[in-house]
């Protein structure tokens, strides 16, 4: 009986080819789009849980309140990870670290070998901590002395060519002014893709402490990362209350009130208000649900036709009960139907997704592949399944309800029932199809305001390097040789980037109160390089040397200082000699922080201001320039525009993955839409025919035939317009600068689908229109 039951399935789904086409394309379409944003969420979800250790890795947070509120930092004092492991016996391992986003390009250096690479500077037990594996050196050993490095495999061949003899080789590295060498103590592997922490290296932190001068005392704060990893069974509730009272008994001055935040979930996660809020989750579960709508319009396309095509299988379904079959036997025969088609989607899913994924691994970033491991396989069976239960449970139902008297008699027509429930399958299907268009519109529109508004200074035609080698010892003498370069406006310096947080946050003591500041460290010419304005006073000057006890403040600083008139006061025992206007050196999710200008010879990163059209050939003189007075080191070089878009990619793969979802949806309505403009075509096949007897034109057939249709997508689009603005309006309240969402926006929406759903429809009423009435009035 079951092989009978697939057989008639295969029938009925081969007789109308024309409706398995457009259920096959809509559902395999459908679930390819979800089987990629599976994979997608699947890998976000696993990032950082790799380590042997997830369950009990922590990171060590602190919490600060201030009058805006509570300001979260994962920044410590580089000496509380060994006082934890000394006092609280809960605690396995703790480590410091130095942030990764401090050392992305460092010279390492065999012989005449130079390579760029990333690394970090980390306590002795790092690898205990985590799962990063090691081929050559023991995890607990290679980074007890201060002299050693750990290279990964592929840095190890760059300089060596080869991993097999690179242990206990020296490697000469450079870091701002410093230069050093180091023994080759331990090889690792590559780090893993789904790591949110990226090296070719690893150097000692007591190196680092050596470099710095840094001393053991814990009551001071740090720009440090303290991670841990906690003894099985250990509540950390009560952890954290004991890591509060050791610091207060260190550092009864401190104000903050430590944490221990979950390592991997920091991936996911963002703090608000001393809250774990949104993040990269948001857009997991925002892509989730977009995975579930687009299955959901290709379901509905399923349900649509197989309930308009219902007058065709009356008869099977009357002779059926006649002989005996139960309402029972009938849905599970239909359900078969759908679930048949749902696997052969499956099947069809898996090459479109394979052509997919390189353009999809592009856009996201990522290096997502298609393995038909058994949990994928899992997967696949599970949305097959389900997209057959979910497709084919109301045509089950419906057509296995039928009266076998009635529809032997043939006085079966569509119920009201029906005719609203298809409608209104269509009309859902529009909706999500306008709130799609109207979030690509918004996203597109809030994108280009963040590339184009004004940030306060100029980041067109601004290249910055690292500066190393000769160009560290002596900064001014090589600025002063490229401002004579042609085509180069200015040029500078500073610690780390005008964009982004590379400000070191601090706390600075105002009358009594903690105010968090952004303090960055500059050269001198800086503030004119990057064209920012003055509000008041005047930049640093070098005809004096007491500038380097003075500093310039922005207007936001100003204005929580409550400072009327700040040119001359005293900040932090530095003498205020400028004001300079608000400039976005966050992104714009950010409101404009209070900040501070101080000028400083430990400078690291070489900004200059080059002339626009003349840029390629200023580069070039530039790199032959650099080259003769740096020799040895490549001219490695971004632009500052690059770096301010880096801050803005989710947003970016947000918009274009919001363009494609947007026209997969609509393609799968319009499938639909095909597919019941076409059914309708035939059901009024002999009345179009008396109609153009009579007189009808071509325009009035047409005109006929799509009206119902574009009044279901009208419907649509008031019911999608206050569901588009509402969920718009809540995704731009994560940016403290943004646009207005206009009237046009929905408006262009509607007008697109309402064009595209005119297309699909008019094209099978032109074709029915121009048929000669004679052959479909033949039979009568």
């Amino acid at each position: 009986m079951l092989r009978n039951y697939f057989k008639i399935a295969f029938r009925s789904l081969w007789r109308d080819k024309t409706f398995s086409l457009v259920n096959l394309i809509g559902l395999s379409c459908g679930i390819a789009c979800a089987l990629l944003i599976h994979l997608w969420a699947h890998d976000e979800l696993n990032f950082d849980k790799f380590h042997g250790k997830d369950s009990r890795l922590f990171q060590v947070m602190s919490n600060q309140s201030y009058a805006g509120g509570i300001v979260t930092s994962g920044e410590t004092n580089p000496n509380l990870g060994e006082h934890l492991t000394k006092n609280l016996p809960e605690i396995e391992y703790a480590t410091v670290s130095t942030p990764p986003v401090w050392f992305p390009k460092v010279n390492l250096s065999v012989g005449n070998r130079i390579v760029k690479a990333a690394g970090n500077f980390v306590g002795k037990d790092y690898l205990n901590i985590f799962s990063y594996q090691l081929t050559q050196g023991d995890k607990s050993r290679v980074l007890a002395d201060k002299h050693s490095i750990v290279l990964s495999e592929a840095m190890a061949v760059k300089l060596f060519n080869s991993t097999e003899n690179a242990i206990g080789k020296t490697v000469k590295w450079h870091i701002y002014n410093f230069e050093k060498q180091s023994v080759v103590s331990g090889i690792l592997k590559a780090t893993p893709a789904n790591s949110s922490v990226q090296f070719d290296f690893l150097l000692s932190f007591d190196m680092f402490r050596d470099l710095m001068s840094i001393d053991n005392n814990i009551s001071g704060g740090g720009p440090f990362f303290t991670y841990i990893v906690a003894k099985q069974g250990t509540d950390v509730n009560q952890l954290n209350r004991k890591i509060n009272r050791l610091v207060e008994e260190k550092n009864s001055e401190s104000q903050q009130e430590f944490f221990l935040g979950q390592y991997s979930a920091d991936y996911l996660y963002d703090y608000e208000n001393g809250v774990q809020v949104g993040g990269r989750s948001e857009y997991i579960k925002l892509f989730t649900i977009i995975a579930i709508f687009v299955l959901l319009i290709a379901c509905i396309n399923f349900m649509n036709l197989s309930t308009a095509k219902a007058a065709r299988r009356m008869k099977e379904v009357g002779i059926r009960k006649v002989v005996g079959a139960s309402r029972k036997t009938l849905v599970l025969q239909y359900l078969g139907e759908a679930t048949l088609m749902a696997f052969a989607s499956v099947f069809v899913s898996i090459p479109i997704v394979s052509l997919l994924l390189p353009p999809f691994n592009e856009i996201t970033g990522k290096q997502l592949t298609l393995h038909l491991d058994a949990n994928l396989f899992g997967v696949l069976m599970g949305i097959a399944l389900l997209t057959g239960l979910l497709s084919g449970s109301y045509p089950a139902l419906y057509l296995s309800g039928f009266n076998p008297a009635t529809v032997l008699k043939g006085k079966i027509s569509d119920s009201a029932t029906e005719l609203w429930m298809r409608k209104g399958l269509v009309v859902f299907q529009f909706v999500l199809s306008v709130v799609f268009i109207v979030s690509v519109l918004v996203v597109y529109k809030q994108v280009k305001y963040m590339q184009t508004k004004n940030l306060g200074y100029e980041k067109e035609h601004v290249i910055h390097f690292e500066s190393e080698g000769k160009v560290s010892k002596s900064m001014e003498a090589f600025l002063a040789e490229a401002k004579k370069i042609p085509g180069v406006v200015n040029a500078s310096c500073m610690v780390g980037n005008i964009v982004g947080s590379y400000g070191a946050g601090r706390e600075v003591d105002w009358q009594g109160k903690k105010i968090p500041m952004h303090g960055h460290q500059i050269g001198y010419g800086l503030i004119e390089t990057l064209g920012m304005k003055l509000k008041a006073g005047r930049s640093f000057s070098r005809k004096s040397r007491a500038e380097f006890s003075k500093v310039i403040l922005n207007e936001t600083a100003v204005r929580i200082l409550e400072l009327t008139e700040p040119i001359g006061k005293m900040f932090a025992d530095r003498e205020i000699i400028g004001v300079i206007k608000d400039f976005h050196f966050q992104s714009l999710h950010e409101e404009v922080e209070p900040m501070f200008f101080q000028l400083d010879t430990m400078v690291n990163t070489v900004m200059v201001k080059t002339e626009a059209g003349q840029q390629r050939e200023t580069l070039d003189r530039l790199a032959e320039f650099y080259k003769t007075y740096n020799p040895g080191f490549s001219f490695d070089y971004a632009f500052l525009n690059q770096i301010y878009q880096a801050q803005y990619v989710a947003e970016n793969r947000v918009a274009v993955l919001s363009k494609y979802f947007a026209g997969l949806t609509l393609l799968i309505s319009c499938l639909g839409l095909f597919g019941l403009a076409a059914f309708t075509v035939e059901r009024r096949r002999k009345e179009i025919g008396i109609r153009k007897i009579l007189g009808a034109s071509v325009s009035q057939v047409v005109a006929l035939l799509s009206r119902d249709f574009l009044v279901l997508v009208l419907v649509a689009f008031v019911i999608a317009t206050p569901i588009a603005w509402y969920a718009m309006n809540e995704w731009l309240q994560d940016f403290a600068y943004r646009i207005e969402i206009s009237w046009w926006v929905f408006a262009l929406a509607g007008v697109l689908a309402l064009l595209i759903a005119l297309l699909t429809v008019s094209f099978q009423a032109v074709k029915a229109a121009l048929a000669n009435p004679v052959k479909s009035l033949r039979s009568e």
